[in-house]
């Protein structure tokens, strides 16, 4: 997403500006959620919901202004395959993903699908890779048991911020 941005600062400034308004939104919405799924374990829906079709206006409103309408396509698959992934994840006994990850990740595929699907992959990749570093920690530290309720929410936010940044 930086290179992104970096692209649309020679260009039109009306798209620059968008897509400024929605990195905006992500890190604000990500620290929010963050906090609140660290504090009560828990992706409220009242936050979540609303930000999907916030989201999807500034970057979809940045990739037409910018002329790349490819983009769209892209950030709607990235969106369907991680809310499927994330489902299909939830679906699964005693496999840890709450519904609220599951919007969360349809959410973060928008924004990850928008630099392109294979970063839709590194970015959940990435999310993983963080949680479970951090559940490893807890359990050597014994500050938890292997069964122990981990709020995955962060992880999955940070995973795409890296992501976004490194990648993107």
């Amino acid at each position: 997403m930086i290179s992104a941005l970096a692209d649309y600062r020679g260009g039109s400034p009306a798209a620059f500006l968008l897509l400024v308004a929605a990195l905006t939104g992500f890190v604000a919405v990500g620290v929010r959620l963050s906090i609140i799924d660290a504090r009560t374990h828990r992706l409220p829906n009242r936050i979540i919901l609303p930000c999907y079709p916030i989201a999807a206006a500034l970057l979809a409103g940045a990739a037409l202004m910018a002329g790349e309408p490819h983009r769209v396509v892209s950030m709607a698959g990235g969106a369907a395959v991680l809310w499927v992934a994330y489902l299909a994840l939830h679906l699964v006994p005693s496999a840890g993903l709450g519904f609220g990850d599951v919007k969360l990740g349809g959410l973060l595929g928008l924004y990850l699908g928008f630099v392109g699907l294979p970063l839709v992959m590194a970015g959940a990749a990435a999310g993983f890779v963080l949680g479970g570093l951090w559940s490893l920690m807890l359990v050597s530290g014994r500050r938890a048991g292997w069964h122990a309720s981990v709020p995955f929410g962060p992880f999955l936010i940070g995973g795409a911020a890296i992501a976004l940044a490194a990648l993107g």
